[in-house]
């Protein structure tokens, strides 16, 4: 069990001897410090708190995620991509069509899809998806946005009260993220995938806006985003390696595929960057990135690595080939860029 140097604790020797009991009794051998706490929490929240809103917040929000964690548990091994777009999308409409083709031809690859669970472009994606290939992450609102009928398997429905909890599993559940035209919706959730992988909490993904045969959606966005972010300094240029425009179903699920053709995973560990690969790269590329890419890191070079003593210590992928090296982690945007030279090798 992993010790801390200082306890988490209520402070009553019989509460906390009761919780370290309950916890023990609960769970594995290396979750049982974290169980301990979050235990302690709810204690302390019972405690401290006479706000039954307060309460019942954290209860509702703790029971979601659960239940979130139990639908998604078994296929944790199997990529996915998130479909974010307009609920008020027409069947005709060149981004439902557009929509419903790419989860068709994703989940023929072996991927799975992760829909808001509504109408639109949301319908187009659980409806173009291979029969038990997809998620639909539904939100309760006042007028009652019910989950649309091509979800094939009702258990992997999940009803949502809050929309942070949602966006957290919209997130940490997937791999990629399309974005198609839509609305304040589709965009608070694109600039906060951009935001998150930006800030570096989020791991890097390739975010593909998809723009139908006829639409300027987000070819008028980016020039929204150079004229009024970039210009003005609120963003970098290197920020536009977060996100690529795509024309088609195919040439999105190419940059997806791309983006994991080589490049697998990352891992921080103490200070140290670590960039897992599905096969090592060429001495040459070596070169390249450490030549082109010298302004990202804080000192040293890139360079192949044994896996770290965490990673050993977790047996996370021991069999695959690494680059490691001293990231600053800022520059986010240029670490996309540096992963698709990676993926070209």
């Amino acid at each position: 069990m992993k010790k801390t140097s200082k306890e988490y604790e209520v402070g009553d020797m019989a509460i906390d001897s009761l919780i370290s009991e309950l916890a023990k009794k609960s769970s594995s051998t290396e979750t049982e410090y974290l169980l301990r706490e979050i235990l302690t929490t709810a204690v302390k929240l019972g405690r401290e708190s006479g706000d039954k809103g307060d309460l019942k917040l954290v209860n509702n929000a703790l029971k979601e995620l659960r239940y979130s964690f139990k639908i998604f548990s078994p296929y944790r091994d199997v990529k996915k991509v998130i479909i974010f777009g307009s609920a008020r999308s027409k069947k005709v409409s060149a981004e439902y069509k557009m929509a419903e083709e790419f989860a068709k031809k994703l989940t023929e690859k072996g991927y799975m899809v992760v829909t808001g669970g509504g109408p639109g472009v949301m319908e187009a994606g659980n409806k173009g998806a291979k029969e038990g290939k997809d998620f639909a992450l539904n939100i309760r609102l006042p007028f009652e946005q019910k989950p649309n009928p091509y979800i094939d398997e009702k258990d992997k429905i999940i009803n949502f009260k809050y929309f942070f909890t949602r966006k957290l599993i919209f997130v940490k559940e997937t791999d990629a993220t399309a974005l198609f035209p839509g609305g304040f919706g589709t965009n608070d959730e694109g600039f906060e995938m951009l935001t998150l992988i930006q800030t570096g909490k989020s791991k890097p993904r390739p975010i593909v806006l998809m723009e139908p045969k006829g639409s300027r959606y987000w070819t008028d966005w980016k020039r929204f985003m150079n004229n009024q972010l970039f210009k003005n300094g609120f963003i970098d240029k290197k920020d536009f390696n977060l996100f690529r425009i795509v024309k088609s179903a195919d040439e999105a699920i190419k940059c997806i595929e791309d983006f994991y053709r080589i490049y697998h995973s990352i891992r921080y560990d103490s200070g140290l960057t670590v960039l897992r690969l599905n096969k090592k790269i060429s001495g040459e590329t070596l070169n390249l990135i450490n030549r082109k890419f010298k302004d990202i890191l804080t000192g040293g070079e890139i360079r192949f690595s044994p896996p770290t003593e965490k990673e050993i210590e977790k047996r996370e992928y021991l069999q695959l080939p690494r680059l490691a090296m001293n990231f600053n982690l800022r520059d986010y945007g240029r670490l996309c860029e540096m992963i698709r030279i990676i993926n070209r090798d």
